[in-house]
Parts: C-alpha cells; structure tokens; sequence
C-alpha cells in the first residue's frame, strides 16, 4: 500500500476528530468546559507539524494540520467568543 494513503486516511481521522466538539461549541454557545492552556498547545502542537509538514513536502502531513488547525483555531474563538456562556 502507497503509504501517502496511509497518511491521506490517518489524516482525515485526525481532521474528523475535532468536528464534533467544534459543532457543539457552535450549538450550545458555550465552550466553558475547554481548557484554554491545552487549546493553546495544541495549537503550537498542529502549527510545528504543519510547518515540518510544507517543510518536508508531505502533503498528507501538511493537509492535515492546516485542517486541524483551522478547527483548533475555532475552537479558541468560540471559547473567547462565549466565554461567559455555561450550559
């Protein structure tokens, strides 16, 4: 098996797996629950692994945490965004 499908698989796994949090952040308005400490080293996490990413040319790499990235990104927002929101 070509291991970029490999990685095209993995990284929609990983990609998918932040959608549901990021959809009932949306719903419920509330993100009080999320830690902003952790969001915030995700996101150092996601950023260094998309830079290797484009920095080695693997785009499944690359893709993948520009997508995650995005969605941790939201995340942070809505818990600025809805920080005084308790469900």
């Amino acid at each position: 098996m070509n291991p970029d499908i490999i990685g095209y698989i993995g990284g929609i796994f990983s990609s998918v797996s932040f959608l549901p949090q990021v959809i009932k952040i949306w719903k419920t308005k509330s993100a009080h629950d999320l830690s902003m400490p952790t969001l915030l080293l995700l996101t150092a996490n996601v950023t260094l692994w998309l830079t290797y990413g484009i920095s080695i040319n693997n785009r499944p790499l690359w893709i993948t945490n520009a997508i995650v990235l995005s969605m941790v990104l939201a995340m942070i927002y809505f818990k600025i965004r809805y920080k005084n929101n308790k469900l």
